[in-house]
């Protein structure tokens, strides 16, 4: 049950961490279906969303590791990764899935 609950915590950090830096970030990518990532020897925890996108349709993830900075994986629709970028931190999180959104 408490890795459960932590699992929950760290997915809603992070989509509050988006909407704080922009309200209308995950509108604008149209992001739906979010799922909580569970803790793995990689990282801590994180959250996925579809979304559709001008440019990337499928899906983001959005990952915290032990290191305390975030990887995000974006995943087409035949579910294959097409680009990650490691090493973001919170306020990186909205320019970087807008930059790979050709924005």
């Amino acid at each position: 049950m408490e890795s459960t609950s932590r699992t929950m915590e760290i997915a809603k950090t992070i989509i509050n961490q988006i909407n704080y830096a922009d309200r209308s970030a995950l509108m604008a990518w149209g992001a739906n279906s979010f799922c909580a990532i569970s803790e793995s020897k990689e990282f801590e925890g994180g959250v996925s969303f579809k979304v559709s996108g001008k440019v990337h349709k499928g899906w983001i993830k959005v990952c915290l590791r032990w290191v305390d900075d975030y990887t995000i994986i974006f995943i087409n629709k035949n579910r294959e990764v097409v680009k990650t970028f490691e090493g973001a931190y919170c306020d990186m999180l909205v320019p970087v899935i807008d930059w790979i959104e050709g924005k």
